[in-house]
């Protein structure tokens, strides 16, 4: 299989992290590229990953990961789950992924907990945040997202590490974006600083159709799916 088209894709949104990076006054070296595998094939993901140096990858849904994990080259690779997780499920991932990018309850985080200390790990969390307070999208208010994280880092967890911060922005434009992921990294910083937490903040923001204005708003982290994996138009997936 030719899989060119990854290498070319790769290279162009690496060069779009360069580039909204310097216009944002951020390092390029601070952002790491995820590649959010839920269109993509197991194939893919290894090429990516072992040939392409791509270390971490994000799975959307539960079933999809279970389905697929054994054929995936693991070693040197980071799988977080960025998709809404119901709290039965928990239990099926728990021993497979290394953060899980979509907290935002306090029932998830109690199954988190329960399924964690069963095995006896420390879960690295994201709360996802919904920071255009869409009804129709997951994820804790702006407004809420203070006191849920002094919830999760109050004691009550011990199982759960918080690393920082996910959202998913609503449609927009380059401005809008910036705007929106403008103002949630400031709520971000500000809820960092003042919990006083001991090692950097993560700050997962922007996908294929935004991660560029996330990049010039600080991110840490995007995720990436369509614009790494769309192939050449006439090409057999």
């Amino acid at each position: 299989m030719d899989y060119t088209y990854l290498d070319q894709n790769l290279a162009r949104v690496r060069e779009d992290l360069v580039r909204a990076c310097g216009e944002g006054g951020y390092s390029p070296e601070g952002v790491i590229l995820m590649a959010a595998i839920k269109s993509a094939d197991v194939d893919e993901i290894n090429y990516l990953h072992t040939v392409l140096g791509v270390t971490h990858v994000g799975e959307n849904r539960v079933q999809q990961l279970l389905e697929r994990y054994d054929r995936l080259d693991k070693e040197g690779l980071s799988i977080h789950f960025i998709g809404t997780l119901q709290r039965n499920k928990v239990k099926y991932i728990i021993d497979k992924v290394d953060m899980i990018q979509s907290l935002d309850s306090d029932k998830l985080a109690d199954e988190i907990e329960k399924q964690a200390a069963k095995i006896g790990r420390i879960m690295d969390v994201l709360i996802e945040i919904n920071s255009g307070s869409e009804i129709s999208k997951s994820g804790i208010t702006p407004e809420g997202t203070a006191d849920f994280a002094r919830r999760v880092t109050g004691g009550a967890y011990p199982h759960l590490r918080l690393r920082g911060f996910m959202t998913m922005a609503p449609k927009s434009t380059e401005e809008g974006y910036r705007a929106i992921f403008g103002n949630t990294r400031r709520l971000c910083e500000g809820i960092w600083d003042e919990l006083k937490m001991d090692q950097p903040m993560v700050l997962s923001m922007g996908m294929s159709e935004s991660y560029i204005p996330a990049a010039a708003e600080g991110a840490t982290m995007v995720r990436v799916g369509r614009g790494l994996f769309v192939r050449p138009e006439g090409s057999e997936k």
